[in-house]
């Protein structure tokens, strides 16, 4: 029987096998997969040292052009074992085949984009008065504390990882123990490029203590954070004695607005894939649908028999159209939330749930649910479900859409869908979102920004705003010297 591989954190330019011991485990199937360590205070307070001091004592700062190549090669080597990320995502993960194919094959564009970043400065010279001349510089701010979750653990570390790198910052960063042996093959791969400095970039397998490590160290001035709310507000909090920079991208409750005069057919494929991309543990979601009456009837019906025969299983079978939720604990969290619904009077269009017959039954899978409801203030309709759950609303008019689609804390995302001219752009312009797609659905880009409204977070994680988060901008003002009498 072969041996089963043991995950490691990437510190200081050395593997470190050290923290809590445990077992990482296949969700599809409950089988141990690998071993694990979760680091503890002192494996993350050793990668905020090794980050401190590569800051102070390598050229990474002060060279572009070194960021810029050492980007360029970890897309190279992204795209060299991209095979082999898809495999660990789909057995530590759950993703099927096609969903993780699209996480890691965002991924080497974010690097480029970021290397492209890092030789581009946008400072500005100009003279206030004769005689004077004022420079405004960016620098980097220092060590970049980036914390990513095990839904989409190598796309969101890169997301946040590329532009720290791109600014001069270096880093630690915490990935969560349900995907550990996905983080040491994304911290292998990262150390395979030969010019990056030792301790530039630090990768450890965290939980609760480790990351309030990096939140409260006054050597990391800049956290940047993808999970959830109420994890959000928690590091917002504890950061704020020390007058942190954050970068948060939270929660998100992404409604689909379709309008009567829309493509009814585009509209269900895509309300359909945005429930089951990576069964529905995706902060972009399209968790709930906002129909209106004229063609309610006709739209439920064909998402309700689309989401009914999706086949759930195994990464490994590759008829699989969606995976497990990561755990079964999830399984009846997100179980009860329907339930409570159902019971809180939401009406039942497709009842999925847990999945009880063999061999699925080992697993953590959860069938598409489609419930309808008239109550905005449910539970199932204003926090996060983390699963594949659809709730659908009906609206009559434009100012109805709008106000039942702002009715939640959350502002991440949304779609529109309408064959009219004016009304998509109208109502994108009135949503309360950082995103708004148009007959479409997760139509993203690293060009452009990306983040929440409201309790959907702070700061861009994508486009030229990214760099925000980890540069201080600093003015330097000339003034030439009066030549003597």
């Amino acid at each position: 029987m072969a041996e089963l591989p043991v995950a490691a954190h990437w510190i200081g330019g050395e593997w470190v096998r050290s923290g809590a011991p445990g077992d990482s485990v296949d969700p599809a199937t409950g089988t141990v997969i690998g071993r694990r360590f979760v680091a503890g205070r002192d494996e993350a307070e050793q990668a905020v040292a090794a980050a401190a001091q590569a800051f102070q004592k390598t050229r990474w700062r002060a060279d572009r052009d070194l960021r810029a190549r050492v980007l360029n090669r970890m897309a190279d080597a992204i795209e060299a074992r991209m095979g082999d990320l898809v495999a660990i995502l789909g057995l530590e993960n759950g993703k099927v085949a096609a969903h993780a194919k699209v996480e890691v094959g965002i991924v080497p564009d974010c690097l480029r984009f970021n290397a492209a970043l890092a030789l581009t400065e946008f400072g500005r010279a100009a003279s206030a008065k004769p005689g004077a001349l004022s420079l405004v510089v960016r620098q980097p701010a220092g060590v970049a504390g980036v914390i990513a979750p095990w839904n989409s653990p190598v796309a969101l570390v890169i997301r946040s990882l590329a532009p720290a790198l791109a600014a001069g910052c270096t880093a630690a960063v915490m990935l969560p123990s349900q995907t550990a042996q996905t983080n040491t093959l994304i911290a292998e791969i990262i150390a395979g490029v030969k010019e990056l400095p030792k301790g530039v970039v630090n990768v450890f397998t965290g939980g609760h203590e480790a990351g309030d490590v990096l939140v409260r160290s006054p050597q990391v001035p800049v956290v940047s954070f993808t999970g959830s709310t109420a994890t959000g507000r928690a590091i917002s909090a504890n950061a704020a004695p020390r007058l942190k920079r954050l970068g948060l991208e939270l929660g998100g409750k992404a409604p689909s607005i379709v309008f009567d005069d829309a493509d009814l057919d585009a509209a269900a494929s895509s309300i359909v894939l945005a429930l089951i991309v990576f069964a529905g543990q995706f902060c972009m979601t399209g968790s709930r649908l906002l129909v209106q009456h004229g063609v309610a009837d006709r739209l439920i019906a064909e998402v309700a028999r689309r989401l009914e025969a999706v086949r759930i299983g195994p990464a490994a079978d590759p008829e699989s159209e969606m995976g497990p939720l990561i755990d079964k604990a999830n399984v009846e969290r997100v179980e009860k939330m329907v339930t409570d619904a159902i019971g809180a009077g939401a009406s039942v269009h497709l009842r999925g749930g847990p999945a009880t017959e063999p061999p699925l039954d080992r697993g953590a899978f959860f069938r598409p649910t489609l419930l309808e409801v008239t109550d905005s203030n449910l539970e199932i309709v204003q926090k996060e479900v983390f699963g594949p759950v659809l709730t659908v609303q009906r609206f009559t008019d434009e100012d109805e859409a709008i106000a039942l689609a702002n009715a939640t804390e959350y502002g991440l995302s949304a779609s529109v869908w309408s064959r009219d001219v004016d009304r998509p752009l109208r109502v994108a312009l009135a949503l309360e979102a950082g995103t708004v797609w148009i007959n479409a659905w997760a139509a993203m880009a690293d060009q452009f920004e990306e983040g929440g409204f409201k309790q959907s977070g702070q700061g861009r994680m994508r486009g030229l705003a990214v760099i925000d988060d980890f540069v201080e901008y600093k003015h330097i003002a000339l003034r030439a010297t009066q030549a003597a009498n």
